[in-house]
């Protein structure tokens, strides 16, 4: 017998949609909504283009930004606006299969390191980016 795919808990909020042909090696993916239309192409190639990693990259570390917000707000912290977030995503090949491995390079001016830390360990359990990668790529969250 197979087992049927459970749905998340929870209300939806939003739901993205895109439409993407051609893949990485020479594609486009354009928004249900008009909002972002992009060409892909691999990552090492001179094409006009970006890639899924670096898709990846700049979603999950706006994510994670937000995600630091709410772990502020809840702790009645005050952020300051120029905390910046470094994200770097590796495309590895290891015996013919892909992974990733990931890391955010997060700087939070104005907090000790200690409470900078505590918001980051907190953001990690907001973040639906991180959270959907947990166990499944290693991933490292360094304070600079």
């Amino acid at each position: 017998m197979t087992q049927q795919p459970t749905k998340p808990a929870g209300r939806v909020i939003y739901t993205a949609k895109t439409h993407t042909t051609g893949g990485r090696e020479n594609g486009a993916s354009r928004s249900s909504d008009g909002r972002l239309e992009v060409k892909l192409s691999p990552p090492t190639s001179n094409r006009i283009g970006t890639n899924p990693e670096q898709l990846f990259a700049a979603g999950w570390s706006a994510c994670f930004e937000g995600a630091l917000g709410v772990a502020a707000q809840r702790k009645k912290i005050k952020l300051s606006p120029d905390v910046t977030i470094d994200a770097e995503v590796d495309l590895h090949l290891e015996s013919g299969n892909f992974f990733l491995g990931a890391r955010l390079n997060i700087a939070i001016p104005d907090l000790d390191r200690s409470t900078a830390q505590a918001l980051v360990d907190d953001a990690k359990g907001i973040c639906p980016y991180s959270k959907a990668i947990k166990g499944n790529v290693e991933v490292e969250y360094r304070l600079v």
